[in-house]
């Protein structure tokens, strides 16, 4: 049917000069517009255009693509109807007003981003345990992951979390499916590894001592681990021995990148013995980025009243160390040369798209503080390191649902 239309476009030489100018009218028109315009229109386009992509396409790159404006299917839960909700992520509940934040959907350029399912999920992971391990950003994407699988789970299933040592776990017996994690900043050990008590200077680290964690996820058949941003500060003090142990050696460091680099290193060593390879599948997420700067959180306020995501697909969030993410993606490549594989999940970029996404100061604050003392000290209070939920840390796990599935 296409051929016989040429056709008769070529018999008639005066409608293809028309139908020629009419195409070089518009491609004008785009070329000259530079504004807002043209990004919604080249987000019309690529919506169009994600009817006919595969989502399970070769060589698909997941990590590389723009954040589209969908208020139609995102968010993919209510933030007021999760019960795994945490404060500290819960912005609307704290406050904040302007909600579109939550209605952005990550699309990359070669494939769709496969629509989460729950269920799916939940039957792939029966009788097993998935276990997120690292830092409070670790946290945001495992509170992400329970808020994702809440409506599909049983109306009758017991929602609640457990915390053991250092290990937080919902279990859900229809599945006899357990989703966890265990706060290890560090990974390795430190003074900092208390799960709720762990805002401790000067930080003390056990660089070489990895076990006391390991023991405690051994036994999962998914791991997830991430370690980046309680490493960022200037001096720590590295501890040769154990903590009660009146002969331990401590010695205070500057060398960021090589005690980081030690760190992993002791990390993958103890995967290599430990780690069962024809059952754990291993991840590794990138750094998340933030702004450095002076607020509580050793960032800078400057996310705070963003209220779109960056379109300009060169930018690079300046606090995401490139220098850091070589050493881990060159730990992965060493470990995968010595056998054994971690999916290394690169969300850095697409996450430092989104400064709007941040939870600034609508989020839960330790002690006293009076909301009136928060707002008037935006540069001391606001978080501009960790995610509103709904939000970015959803579409962490989209990816990571994706690479588990695909299995």
């Amino acid at each position: 049917m296409a051929i016989k239309t040429w056709k008769n476009v070529v018999k008639f030489p005066h409608l293809a000069s028309l139908v020629l100018l009419a195409l070089v009218a518009v491609a004008i028109h785009l070329t000259r517009n530079k504004g807002n315009d043209t990004v919604q229109l080249e987000n019309q386009v690529l919506l169009k255009e994600d009817s006919s992509k595969n989502d399970s396409a070769p060589g698909c790159n997941l990590f590389s693509g723009r954040w589209v404006y969908d208020n139609v299917s995102y968010p993919l839960y209510k933030e007021r109807q999760c019960s795994f909700m945490e404060y500290d992520f819960a912005c609307e509940i704290s406050g904040r007003q302007d909600l579109k934040y939550q209605n952005w959907r990550w699309q990359p350029h070669l494939c769709d981003l496969p629509r989460f399912n729950g269920t799916a999920l939940l039957e792939k992971i029966r009788g097993k345990k998935l276990v997120f391990v690292g830092d409070s950003l670790n946290r945001n994407q495992w509170r992400s992951m329970l808020c994702l699988i809440e409506s599909y789970l049983p109306p009758s299933s017991k929602k609640s979390v457990n915390l053991t040592g250092n290990l937080y776990s919902f279990h859900s017996t229809e599945y006899n499916a357990t989703i966890g994690f265990y706060w290890a900043p560090m990974l390795v050990e430190s003074n900092c590894d208390d799960a709720v008590t762990h805002r401790v200077r000067p930080r003390i680290v056990r660089i070489k001592s990895i076990e006391t964690h390991g023991r405690h996820w051994i036994d999962a058949d998914i791991l997830v681990f991430d370690s980046f941003t309680w490493w960022m500060d200037p001096i720590m003090t590295i501890l040769w021995g154990s903590f009660e142990s009146p002969d331990a050696i401590y010695k205070k460091v500057e060398m960021k990148l090589r005690r980081y680099e030690i760190a992993l290193s002791t990390w993958s060593d103890w995967l290599e013995i430990h780690i069962n390879r024809t059952k754990t599948k291993l991840f590794f997420m990138s750094l998340s980025p933030y702004p450095l700067g002076n607020t509580v959180w050793s960032t800078d306020h400057s996310c705070h009243n963003k209220r779109e995501p960056i379109l300009d697909e060169r930018y690079w969030a300046s606090a995401a160390n490139r220098s850091m993410m070589r050493i881990v993606e060159s730990t992965i490549e060493k470990l995968e040369e010595r056998g054994l594989k971690v999916e290394y999940l690169n969300i850095t970029q697409l996450s430092g798209y989104r400064e709007d996404a941040h939870p600034s100061i609508f989020r839960t604050f330790w002690g006293t503080l009076t909301n009136e003392e928060i707002k008037n000290n935006v540069e001391r209070y606001a978080d501009c390191m960790h995610w509103c939920l709904p939000g970015v840390p959803d579409v962490w796990n989209q990816i990571l649902y994706a690479y588990i599935m695909k299995s």
